[in-house]
């Protein structure tokens, strides 16, 4: 009877540890074969998918507790490019990040994002771990990858708990800039370093835990709970949360042009705010045109169909 009773703790404990993670992600390991040689084996491909895998999805990132229907939807794809004799993979990183519109199973894009600055060492059932203070780790080649996938876990995070509560991923966004303050060094190693370009892993942190851009988490706030939460029950109510998010993100850029938060933010959303304007008056229209052909220039023949 106790045995039957320690196997049902058990049993029971580990669903709920199950149950409390935050992310629920989707990796997918992509091989260029153009560029991998065939001399590769193919299985260590596999073997590093479901690796990173479980270290974002069994990985507890926050003290807080999600049920299953809370986590976060995410997808990471990384493609490799080049893999060397000395076990070193070269790689870019498309991250996606949804969150489930409030009352429906609308998912409404978070972020949507490329990184293109990935280099590691990696060896077939290699564990990858990561230690917050001890980020550099004995080997900065293999701690990149860890680095680099617990800097994104965190921005997810950020993003989402923002989405909710104004600075709400705060904490979140700060361990990321942990991250990059402390990001293994080695030669080949980029994307942690001002210097090393305007849209890497470095400026996103910066803008995210500068107070220059302090605006840029209302505008999150007001365009996910003032916003698409309710947009299908109150469309215009809705549609005023977003424009104001527009509003905020125009004050920031008039501020800081250029900055790569704000086209961070733009990333993904175009058919989004299309629809959301599609069916405004002709003045709500026309304003909302107006700010994104100025703010998001790279989607401008998207926002054509508001004219």
């Amino acid at each position: 009877m106790r045995k039957l009773f320690f196997w049902i703790s058990v049993c029971l404990f580990s669903y709920n540890a199950a149950n409390t993670q935050e992310l629920q992600a989707r990796l997918t390991v992509n091989v260029n074969k153009d560029k991998v040689g065939t001399q590769v084996d193919r299985k260590v491909f596999q073997t590093l998918q479901t690796t990173l895998t479980n270290f974002i999805n069994n990985r507890k990132w926050t003290t807080d507790v999600f049920q299953t229907n809370e986590k976060i939807q995410c997808n990471f794809l990384l493609n490799i490019n080049d893999v060397s004799d000395q076990n070193v993979f070269k790689a870019t990183l498309s991250v996606q990040a949804a969150r489930t519109a409030f009352n429906t199973v609308y998912q409404s894009p978070l972020i949507n994002f490329i990184d293109d600055d990935i280099i590691f060492r990696y060896q077939e059932f290699q564990p990858i771990e990561f230690n917050e203070n001890r980020i550099q780790g004995n080997d900065p080649l293999a701690s990149n990858l860890s680095a680099v996938m617990a800097y994104w876990a965190y921005m997810i995070l950020g993003f989402d708990y923002d989405s909710f509560t104004v600075r709400g991923g705060d904490p979140y966004f700060l361990k990321a800039q942990n991250i990059v303050n402390n990001a293994p060094e080695r030669q080949g190693i980029t994307g942690w370093k001002n210097y090393e370009g305007l849209r890497n892993r470095y400026w996103l942190s910066e803008n995210l835990n500068n107070n220059r851009f302090a605006l840029i988490h209302d505008a999150l706030y007001s365009y996910y709970r003032s916003g698409i939460d309710i947009f299908y029950e109150n469309e215009e109510e809705g549609r005023n949360g977003i424009y104001n998010s527009l509003s905020f993100i125009s004050s920031v850029n008039a501020a800081n042009p250029n900055s790569m938060v704000v086209q961070f933010f733009f990333q993904g959303k175009s058919t989004e705010l299309v629809n959301v304007f599609s069916k405004a008056d002709r003045n709500m229209k026309d304003r909302a045109l107006d700010l994104l052909l100025k703010l998001d220039i790279t989607n401008a023949r998207a926002y054509s169909g508001l004219k």
